[in-house]
C-alpha cells in the first residue's frame, strides 16, 4: 500500500510503498477514502524537518535538553547515533479520515465489514491507503454524511472539546481569535449551541468564511478592526464584553494575550485551544480575574493507552465526554445539518499527489482554510502466505546466516541492527513491526530483503535461521516460544518474561521442541571495559560482596514501561540486567533475596541477593531523577584485599595491595551490544553452544519475580529454580 511519508534529517516527503497493516485485536482495518490535511499542524511538521540541525534545536528546546542529558550519561558518539537514528526515519502524517471498515479484529463488536467509519488519532489515522484505527478513535458515518465531510471529524473533535471547556450556554457572547480550521469549525459550533460569535483573523477571505458561517461580525487583529469588533460586543452585551474568548491561533506574538483581556467582561473564560504565547499580562488578567482555560487535543482519553490503545472507555456518568463521544457529536451536527462545511471552500487532491501539495503548502501558494486527500480505490490488504515451518537445527548454518528482525524501535534501530547490517556473514533477510512505517524505514535503512507486519511470516519462512526479537516485553515470551517451535535460534532482548505464566510457557516451548538455543540480550556482561575489569580483578580466594548502584530515573506519564500490569515491574524489566551481571561476576547463580522497596514506588528498591559460597550482591534501583552528570551505573565489588569499581562503563579502577589499576573507555561507552550480537552470531552459525545457557536465563528471570515478591511481601525469599504454571 502507499503511505505518506518524512523524513527529519533530509526533510524529503514522499507517497512511499509501505507493508499493508494487519488486523490486530481491538480494533478495526480501514480502507482510506478521504483523509484530512491539517494545515496549521502538518505544515509545521513540514517546515521543521527543513530546518538545519541548528533550527531544529531552536524549535525544539525541549529536545536539546533531553540530549543533552544523554550525552553526560552516554557520551557523545552513542548520542548522536541516538539523534541520528530518530531523524532518519519516516514519520507518518496524518490524523483525521474517514473510510470503509475491511477487517474487523478480534473483540471487536461495534463495527462490521463494509461498514463507514471516521477516524482519528496521530498514531493511528495516517495518509494512507489502509490504516489499523482501534475502537475508541473510530465513530460510525450516517448515511446522510459524505466520507469528505467525516474525515473532519477528528479535527471537529478539537473544536468540540474547547467549546466544553468553556462551558458556554444558550444566548452567550464568544469571541474567537484565529479563524484557520478549527477557528472556523468552532464558530460553527456555537452557533449551533445558540452562542453569538464575532472572529478575529487578518486573513479578509478567513474573515469572509466566518461570515458565511454565522459570525455576528468579524474584523482584523489591527486597530480598526478591533475597535470595529468592540462595538459589536457592546451591542451584543449591553457592554459587558464577551462571556468566552477562544484563543485558536497559533503564534509567538502576545497581542492576542491582550486582544482577549479587552474584550473579555468581568471573570469571562479564556480557553486556548491552539499553540499561543501564554505570557499573560498579570494587570489585566488580575483585574478581571479571568478563568484561562487548556483544551487538551481531541477530550478525555486522549495520550492514555488504556483509552486509545486498549480499548477501555470512561463510563459514561463520570466521563460525559470523551475524544469518541466528542467525535461522534461533531458527525452526527453533520448530519443534522448544523454543521455545514461547504462554506470552507475545501480544496480536494488527489492523494497520489500529496507530496506536491505539501510543497505547495510549504511556500505558501495553497491558501485554502481545508484540503483534504480523496483516494481511488486502494488494494485490499494482501493476505500472507504460509509455508511449513522447519525443524530444530542441529547442525551449522550453510553459507550466511540468514536474520529474521521482530521489532525495529528506536533500541534495536540504534544498539543492534547496526552491528548486524556491515556483517558479511549475516543476510537481513525479513524485519517485521506492528506498523507498516517503521517496518518501510527499517527495510530502508538496513537493507532487508523484505518487510512486513506479519512476525509469523519469518517464523514459517524455512529460509530463515535465527530470530532477533525487539518488541515490547510482555510480547517476548509468547513470541520466542513460537520461534523455538518453528526451530529457529533466537536472540530475544531483555526480559525473558515478565510473569511465571510466560516463562512457563517458554519452557514447555523448550521441552515441546527440543529447541533450548535461545540468548537474552544481557549485554553489560559483554561490556569490554567491564570484562578487562574482571580479568584484572582476578579469582578471590573467599566470598564476595557487591553493590550496584543504578540510577534509573524518572519516566514519563505517557511511557509504556508505567503499564505494569501488562509489561511487568520496571525491575523485572531492567532489573534483570544488574541480577545477571553480578551472577556472572560471581560464576553463580542467587539462592535467596531481601528486597525493600518505597512505599509508594515498588521499583525504587534495594534487593540484597545471596549466593551458595556465601558472597552477597546488593542492587540499588532508584527511579527518582539524579543530577545530569552523576553515573547511572556504578558496580563495586570487595573481596580478600581486592576491590574493583566501575564507573558509568567508562573508567574501572582495581586495588590490590598497594597497586592500583585503572582504564577508561575510548570512543565512548560501551555495554556490550555489539559483542553480545558477535556472540550469538558465531555461535548459530559454527552450531556451538551459545554464550548463555537457559538455566542461567531462567535464573535471573525467577530473580527478578523474587525480589518484587519480597519486597511487597517484606520478607527474605527463596529464590525457586523455576516457574510456578497459573491455575
Amino acid at each position: 500500500m502507499k503511505q505518506v511519508v518524512q523524513n527529519y534529517k533530509s526533510g524529503e516527503l514522499t507517497v512511499l510503498e509501505v507493508p499493508a497493516p494487519l488486523c490486530r485485536p481491538g480494533g478495526v482495518l480501514v480502507r482510506t477514502e478521504h483523509s484530512l490535511v491539517s494545515a496549521g499542524t502538518e505544515k509545521m511538521k513540514v517546515a521543521e524537518s527543513r530546518m538545519s540541525l541548528a533550527g531544529m534545536a531552536r524549535a525544539r528546546p525541549d529536545q536539546v535538553r533531553k540530549v543533552m542529558d544523554t550525552v553526560a550519561q552516554q557520551g557523545i558518539a552513542s548520542t548522536y547515533r541516538k539523534v541520528m537514528n530518530r531523524l532518519d526515519s519516516y514519520t507518518p502524517l496524518g490524523y483525521s479520515l474517514a473510510g470503509i471498515v475491511e477487517e474487523v479484529g478480534e473483540g471487536v463488536t461495534e463495527f462490521e465489514i463494509g461498514q463507514r467509519v471516521a477516524c482519528g488519532g496521530n498514531q493511528f489515522a495516517h495518509h494512507a491507503e489502509l490504516n489499523w484505527v482501534p475502537v475508541n478513535l473510530c465513530v460510525p458515518v450516517p448515511d446522510r454524511v459524505t466520507s469528505e465531510d467525516a474525515s473532519f471529524a477528528t479535527v471537529g473533535s478539537i473544536a468540540m472539546q474547547a467549546f466544553r471547556q468553556s462551558d458556554a450556554r444558550l444566548g452567550e457572547v464568544a469571541v474567537v481569535i484565529g479563524l484557520g480550521l478549527v477557528g472556523q469549525l468552532l464558530v460553527q459550533i456555537l452557533r449551533s449551541a445558540g452562542v453569538q460569535v464575532v472572529g478575529i483573523d487578518p486573513s479578509a477571505q478567513r474573515r469572509d468564511i466566518a461570515a458565511k458561517s454565522g459570525a455576528a461580525a468579524v474584523g482584523g487583529p489591527d486597530t480598526d478592526g478591533i475597535i470595529e469588533i468592540s462595538s459589536t460586543l457592546a451591542a451584543l452585551t449591553e457592554g459587558a464584553g464577551a462571556d468566552h474568548v477562544f484563543l485558536a491561533a497559533s503564534t509567538d506574538d502576545r497581542s492576542p494575550l491582550f486582544t482577549a483581556a479587552d474584550l473579555a467582561r468581568d471573570r469571562a473564560r479564556i480557553v486556548d485551544v491552539g499553540k499561543c504565547n501564554l505570557d499573560l499580562p498579570w494587570d489585566k488578567y488580575y483585574e478581571k480575574e479571568l478563568d484561562v482555560r487548556f483544551s487538551r487535543s481531541y477530550g478525555p482519553g486522549r495520550y492514555d493507552p488504556t483509552y486509545e490503545e486498549d480499548g477501555i472507555d470512561y463510563p459514561i456518568g463520570y466521563v460525559r465526554w470523551t475524544q469518541r463521544r466528542n467525535m461522534k457529536a461533531f458527525v452526527d451536527l453533520i448530519a443534522e445539518g448544523r454543521i455545514d462545511l461547504s462554506t470552507l471552500g475545501t480544496a480536494s487532491h488527489d492523494f497520489e499527489n500529496a507530496a506536491a501539495v505539501y510543497d505547495d503548502l510549504h511556500e505558501g501558494s495553497i491558501q485554502d482554510v481545508a484540503v483534504v486527500f480523496r483516494y481511488e480505490t486502494p488494494p485490499s490488504a494482501a493476505t500472507a502466505v504460509r509455508v511449513a515451518p522447519t525443524g530444530t537445527p542441529a547442525a551449522p548454518t550453510v553459507g550466511a546466516l540468514r536474520l529474521g528482525v521482530i521489532g525495529a524501535g528506536n533500541y534495536a534501530s540504534t544498539m543492534l541492527l547496526p552491528h548486524l547490517a556491515p556483517r558479511e556473514d549475516v543476510v537481513l533477510a525479513t524485519v517485521a513491526t506492528t506498523t507498516a512505517l517503521s517496518s518501510a524505514t527499517a527495510q530502508s535503512r538496513f537493507t532487508f530483503e523484505t518487510a512486513t507486519t506479519d512476525y509469523r511470516q519469518i517464523l514459517d519462512d524455512v529460509s530463515i535461521d535465527a530470530v532477533l526479537i525487539a518488541t515490547r516485553h510482555d510480547t517476548h515470551a509468547r513470541i520466542a516460544a513460537e520461534a523455538l517451535r518453528a526451530g529457529k535460534a533466537v536472540f530475544v532482548e531483555k526480559p525473558l518474561a515478565v510473569t511465571e505464566g510466560q516463562l512457563a510457557l517458554l519452557l514447555d516451548a523448550v521441552e515441546d521442541s527440543g529447541n533450548d538455543r535461545i540468548q537474552v540480550g544481557f549485554n553489560r556482561r559483554f561490556a569490554p571495559l567491564l570484562v578487562k575489569m574482571r580479568a584484572v580483578y582476578g579469582e578471590p580466594p573467599g566470598p564476595t560482596t557487591l553493590h550496584y548502584d543504578v540510577r534509573a530515573g524518572s519516566l514519563g506519564g505517557d511511557s509504556w514501561y508505567q503499564q505494569t500490569d501488562k509489561h511487568g515491574t520496571r525491575f523485572v524489566g531492567e532489573g534483570c540486567h544488574f541480577v545477571d551481571t553480578v551472577s556472572w561476576w560471581l560464576g553463580a547463580d542467587p539462592i535467596e533475596v531481601v528486597a525493600t522497596a518505597g512505599p509508594d514506588d515498588v521499583d525504587n528498591l534495594v534487593a540484597t541477593y545471596r549466593y551458595e559460597d556465601g558472597s552477597v550482591a546488593t542492587i540499588s534501583y532508584v527511579t527518582s531523577d539524579a543530577p545530569r552528570r552523576f553515573p547511572k551505573e556504578t558496580l563495586t565489588v570487595h573481596g580478600s584485599a581486592r576491590s574493583a569499581r566501575l564507573s558509568n562503563f567508562a573508567q574501572y579502577d582495581v586495588w590490590g595491595g598497594a597497586r592500583r589499576r585503572w582504564k577508561r573507555s575510548v570512543g565512548g561507552v560501551d555495554k556490550g551490544q555489539a559483542s553480545q550480537i558477535a556472540a550469538f552470531v558465531d555461535a548459530v552459525r559454527n552450531g556451538e553452544p551459545l554464550a548463555l545457557s537457559l538455566a542461567s536465563q531462567v535464573a535471573t528471570t525467577m530473580a527478578t519475580f523474587a525480589a518484587h515478591e519480597s519486597a511487597l511481601a517484606n520478607r527474605r525469599i527463596e529464590i525457586r529454580p523455576g516457574p510456578q504454571r497459573d491455575e
